[in-house]
């Protein structure tokens, strides 16, 4: 058989089937440095958890919609499609007639697929405001504190988000990388649509050669990219923003600021100083930082002092702003760049997410793509992203948000399409008792994962290797063509066929499809894109001869210019979107808002202390798969520690707890419990233990446990605080938890991950 092309959040890959009928799949020949989620395709596409056909929980089934704690523990019932679209069809019509479209929640959280139409997240959010509109979501898990933050500070976000630096211009100006959260290669094989050359695990890898010192602060050396004049700084959690204020006062007193750049092009900086010397009765000098971060007070003014002499790159990873008032390392990391007078310069200023995600330093085009346009919302109420359990269980309840006071709707449905809140929300039982609240809530998946097992209606969906569609990321160097590789497993069908036949039943089908098949859309989508990018003087192939070719590939991004090089230039004809004009280092904005959790300008806020839950957990990005998709083939599985996700943990600490490697440990803290399999290691900081986020959540009923169950496969998100980054952003704060582990004795119960729930015919 021959290879089809595709590509996935991971990369570009071909993939084909044997003569046994076996899937294989390839990296792309032009992809030096291929991911290895690649391993997971093969085992997850036919796997047994595989949703075959359309069911629906038995209880909702005989008794009707409504509040119910039964969700994820009655078995389902499966009916034929039209059963299902007909109930999905009457269920929304009734919650639109009685409750208005308020009261449709449909968030749908992405990342479901690569593809440029087959985006489930759009083609959801294309059907409901269709129907009259939805309750939305704003921002993202993965910089949603960022997003809120920046454009107060340096007038949007995206400038830093998405036209950062390159690794070449690094590699050609920086003398000093200092990278607060760290640089892990891990991270940078997976873009929002997808990558066809990876090139930024190339450069993380050799941008030593270059002769580009890297200051990596971190509790993990695992963040510390392997190469030559790379150094570790261990930092304790939560204390990142101690050590920049540390360096800011020793740049402060030791006159090596820049006080012509601050004058020019800052805003509040003498209140600032006035903070870094004692204005509310504590001086943050390296002594004060040592304290509480865990670095010499000599290391903190002798890198201080290296900063000063270079020129510098200061980086804040997005892990850092996921933490309780995680708006504070942004703004910190940013004070130090300013003080160092080179932003606008050349591999020089600051950079926000470097190492968190392949795109940011690549220097790929950044051209706009394909895209499934979704039509008007006109319902306005919205909630911050990470505020779903709180929406689900206080209806009706205030809350503020970036500077105003808004009230959560009373949801009643549910629809999910393309995501797995039961992956990356935090605290798992709360989330639990608020899927417990709406009357309905309608899931498609491909796979029986929590949410589809958490839910009312799980209709089966496509993956990519079943359909066809059109494929890129940020900053990628191809458009292409994905071609349908398989059959779909059992009755499964793409998620804009199924909303077509709800549309159709609800009368509205020729306003949602505009009476074009799948394909009929590719073709639209693409032609339009072409005549775009025509206009800009880029000829691109017609339809036909480019799905035949199976890729192509896409315009050069030319130069791309320095952030705020412009400004830097001509702070006057070219101002920031600010209230100054200027970089805020003091936001007179922010500080009315009157916020004690995020003040005016970048504060310490002491983190809680808890005697009984000694450990920082670190629930970080897994290696082995992307977020939770994968989860259930043979790369994720491999890495798995009899059955669990393992946890590591420092050999100290697992000789003080009677732990061994290999040994099945209890997890736990006043939220929640799991079991994880240790793995020790000396390579994080004593004190520390990292549990990758995204095991498939397993939860045993116990009332004896914290949170009345035991995730029996490692979910941390059992263990991370519901609570958000501050009043101002609402993000996620899902980084961090303080926990304690103890061997497990006994048998544990079995992990049932792999295997989907009970299901009648």
């Amino acid at each position: 058989m021959s290879w089809s092309p595709t590509t996935s959040h991971w990369g570009a890959f071909r993939a084909r089937t044997t003569e046994t009928g076996e899937l294989e799949v390839a990296p792309h020949p032009l992809d030096r440095r291929p991911s290895a989620l690649l391993g997971n395709v093969a085992d997850s596409v036919r796997h047994a958890t595989r949703v075959r056909r359309p069911s629906i929980r038995r209880g909702w089934l005989e008794h009707g919609p409504g509040p119910t704690e039964h969700r994820g523990a009655e078995e389902f019932v499966e009916v034929s499609w039209d059963a299902a679209a007909d109930l999905v069809a009457a269920e929304l019509d009734r919650v639109r007639r009685a409750h208005g479209n308020e009261a449709i929640f449909g968030g749908s959280y992405g990342w479901g697929s690569a593809g440029r139409f087959h985006h489930t997240q759009s083609q959801l959010h294309r059907l409901l405001n269709v129907l009259g509109g939805y309750t939305a979501s704003r921002n993202t898990y993965s910089h949603g504190t960022s997003a809120v933050l920046l454009p107060h500070l340096v007038g949007d976000a995206g400038t830093l988000l998405y036209r950062a630096d390159t690794w070449g211009t690094i590699a050609a100006h920086t003398d000093l990388v200092v990278a607060f959260g760290g640089l892990p290669l891990k991270n940078v094989s997976v873009t929002p649509g997808g990558n066809t050359e990876h090139p930024t695990a190339t450069a993380l890898s050799t941008i030593g050669e270059s002769g580009v010192e890297l200051a990596v602060v971190s509790p993990l050396a695992d963040d510390v990219p392997k190469t030559p004049r790379a150094r570790w700084y261990p930092i304790a959690p939560a204390s990142d923003v101690a050590l920049m204020l540390g360096l800011a006062h020793t740049l402060l007193t030791e006159n090596r600021h820049d006080t012509a750049f601050l004058d020019r092009y800052c805003t509040g900086f003498d209140t600032v100083a006035d903070y870094l010397l004692g204005a509310d009765g504590t001086v943050k000098d390296a002594e004060w930082a040592a304290a509480r971060c865990g670095i010499a007070s000599q290391d903190i003014r002798a890198l201080a002092r290296r900063m000063a002499e270079s020129r510098t790159l200061v980086t804040v990873s997005w892990s850092l702003q996921r933490t309780r008032h995680g708006e504070q390392p942004v703004w910190a990391g940013l004070l130090l760049a300013a003080m160092l007078g080179q932003i606008g310069l050349p591999g020089g200023g600051f950079g926000h997410g470097y190492g968190s995600i392949g795109d940011i330093g690549d220097d790929g085009p950044l051209l706009p793509l394909p895209t499934l346009p979704q039509g008007h919302n006109p319902v306005r109420t919205f909630i911050p992203v990470a505020r779903i359990a709180d929406m689900l269980l206080r209806p009706g309840d205030g809350y503020d948000y970036n500077g105003g006071t808004y009230r959560y709707p009373d949801i009643r449905l549910v629809y999910w399409a393309g995501g797995n809140p039961f992956h990356h929300h935090q605290d798992l039982n709360r989330l639990r008792r608020a899927f417990a609240r709406p009357d309905t809530i309608v899931v498609h998946e491909p796979h029986w994962t929590a949410t589809a097992r958490h839910a009312d209606i799980v209709l089966p969906a496509t993956t990519p290797l079943e359909r066809e569609d059109l494929g890129s990321g940020r900053r990628d160097t191809h458009l292409i063509a994905m071609h349908r590789v398989l059959n779909p497993v059992g009755e499964a069908r793409d998620d804009y066929t199924i909303l077509a036949g709800i549309a159709e039943r609800l009368g509205k089908g020729e306003r949602f499809t505009e009476g074009r098949t799948a394909r009929e859309w590719l073709v639209h989508l693409y032609d339009e894109w072409r005549g775009r990018l025509a206009e800009r003087g880029h000829d691109a192939p017609p339809f036909d001869r480019f799905w035949a070719e199976g890729e192509w590939r896409l315009p050069s991004a030319g130069e791309q210019p320095t952030p705020f090089a412009a400004f830097r230039a001509d702070p006057r004809r070219r101002p920031l979107h600010t209230p100054s004009g200027r970089i805020e280092l003091f936001s007179s904005t922010v500080a009315a808002f009157g916020y004690a959790d995020c003040p005016g300008h970048p504060v310490w806020l002491e983190p809680e202390s808890d005697v009984e839950h000694p450990l920082w957990l670190i629930a970080n990005q897994p290696s082995t798969r992307l977020h939770g998709q994968g989860d259930v083939g043979a790369t994720s599985q491999a890495a798995k520690v009899r059955g669990r996700e393992p946890i590591e943990l420092h050999p100290d600490d697992a000789a003080e707890r009677g732990i061994a490697d290999g040994d099945v440990v209890r997890v736990f803290n006043g939220r929640g419990a799991c079991l994880a399999g240790a793995r020790l290691t000396g390579a994080l900081r004593r004190g520390v233990a990292v549990l990758a986020t995204g095991a498939w959540f397993d939860p045993f009923d116990d009332p004896a446990q914290p949170g009345g169950s035991l995730c029996v496969h490692g979910n941390p998100n059992v263990l991370t605080e519901d609570v958000p980054t501050s009043r101002l952003a609402q993000g996620c704060a899902g980084q961090h938890a303080r926990v304690q582990v103890e061997r497990y004795d006994g048998t544990p119960p079995p992990v049932r991950t792999l295997l989907p729930p009970p299901i009648a015919g």
